[in-house]
């Protein structure tokens, strides 16, 4: 026998948020640094005819009369005028370009050219040079260039050494060893050990098993250490110091905290939204037209009330994030009185609690924005920092404890370095309690390498 089914139809009332364009739109500004947003109005600007941005404040004041301008150039030897038709003929002058640095492939194709001696060395040579990577090392195998080129390997190899030769010494090089052994050799420092050491012991010597090298090659550990000394002056990544082709960003801070006879003043980047206003023509469409038509209207409604919401989320944004600096200014006072040492713990939610908004808008509030401060400018995440106990309960921020830590290390003997369980006693000691496996944590973090490779051997006395 069946089981009956009924079928009912109830009502229930549930509340749940619905990401509208408007409100994604306003989570996009809140998370734009100043010069994203800059980008950001522009082109709301120019897409919402009822948005207006005032290129400036300046209010320029013309003369009663036109002046003689061609008089006034006249005199081009004063004024530093050149005309269009110069020396190099018409055109721009190459004073109004702006020049970068070589990259590291268009430096070596120069250089080459000025060598090879004929179309097919010149072909050889920048097809090797096309090879490098970034670092300056050469990827492909001699003998694939070979087949590629249809060329014998000994030319390619002939060609490959003598781009080897070519500045900066190391680049071409199809390993570390050979990249380190060129730089040796080149700047005379290729004794048969540190030859030796290069091409068979590296591992050992990163590791800092120095007795295994010394009874290896029958030397003493100051000579293995006066190798390894010797190995650290040369450059495992030559190409690296050449610039990328890239663009230089340069930052723009969000926020400026100013100090002026004891107090701080917090000042928002938020100049692009004091200048964005509504058109008043527009707006005298919906309120003066009577020839209108309707769908004209709608339009014009539709686009007021896109940019009274814009203006409206800057201003949140700017007043959001003024909340929060100030509670940051609150907080981390020590921070601005004496720097980035005296940082204390600080979280997200803390900062959340104070102003009353949710974490994720403190998140996205801060997220890829700086902050310029009496000690520089800084990443605005910096302020928040986990922390420490202390002795004295207020607590200590890590990078407040990575800097103790470097001061620790800077001042111990190179002799006998600090192991971490030692760093971490010293730090007791000022009332900061970290285990040992944090002080290996935070020694990592700020690349200060363990106590066997900081320790010195000294040279026993005759």
């Amino acid at each position: 026998m069946g089981v009956a089914h009924s079928l009912v139809l109830e009502q229930t009332q549930t509340q749940k948020l619905i990401m509208t364009q408007e409100l994604r739109q306003a989570i996009a500004i809140l998370q734009m640094p100043a010069h994203e947003l800059l980008l950001y109005v522009q082109k709301q600007v120019a897409e919402n005819p009822l948005l207006e941005l005032e290129e400036s404040d300046t209010q320029w004041e013309l003369p009663e009369a036109e002046p003689d301008w061609a008089e006034y150039f006249r005199d081009s030897d004063d004024l530093g005028f050149v005309p269009k038709s110069n020396i190099f003929g018409e055109g721009p002058s190459w004073d109004n370009f702006i020049s970068r640095e070589h990259t590291l492939v268009e430096g070596l194709l120069a250089e080459w050219g000025l060598i090879a001696r004929d179309q097919k060395e010149r072909h050889i040579g920048e097809f090797i040079i096309g090879c490098l990577d970034e670092y300056g090392y050469l990827r492909c195998c001699v003998n694939e260039i070979a087949v590629r080129l249809q060329q014998p390997s000994p030319e390619v190899l002939r060609i490959l050494k003598a781009i080897q030769q070519m500045g900066p010494i190391g680049v071409g090089a199809r390993s570390l060893e050979e990249c380190l052994l060129l730089q040796a050799e080149s700047l005379g420092l290729l004794t048969p050990e540190v030859k030796q050491v290069i091409t068979n012991y590296l591992p050992d010597l990163a590791q800092g098993r120095f007795g295994h090298i010394a009874r290896e090659l029958g030397l003493t550990l100051p000579q293995v250490q006066a190798i390894r000394d010797t190995i650290r002056l040369l450059d495992p990544k030559p190409g690296r110091k050449f610039d990328d082709g890239e663009q230089i960003q340069y930052i723009t801070p969000d926020v400026t905290v100013h100090k002026a006879d004891n107090e701080y003043i917090i000042l928002v980047n938020d100049s692009v939204g004091n200048r964005l206003h509504v058109s008043d023509h527009y707006r005298r469409i919906l309120t003066d037209s009577q020839d209108v038509d309707d769908q004209t209207k709608k339009y014009v409604e539709t686009k007021l009330n896109s940019a009274v919401w814009f203006i409206r989320s800057i201003e949140q944004r700017r007043i959001t994030i003024y909340r929060i600096v100030e509670v940051l200014l609150k907080k981390q006072r020590p921070f601005f009185d004496n720097g980035i040492r005296y940082l204390r713990p600080l979280t997200l939610r803390e900062v959340a609690d104070k102003i009353d908004v949710h974490e994720s808008t403190v998140s996205r509030a801060t997220a890829n924005k700086h902050i310029q401060t009496p000690y520089g400018v800084f990443p605005l995440r910096v302020l928040f920092d986990s922390g420490v106990d202390s002795v004295n309960g207020q607590g200590m921020a890590a990078k407040s404890v990575k800097r103790l830590l470097a001061d620790l290390v800077s001042k111990e003997s190179p002799a006998r370095p600090y192991s971490d369980q030692k760093l971490s006693e010293l730090l007791a000691e000022q009332g900061i309690n970290i285990s040992r496996r944090t002080v290996a944590k935070y020694r990592h973090d700020i690349n200060i390498p363990a106590s066997i490779h900081r320790r010195r051997y000294e040279q026993a006395k005759a």
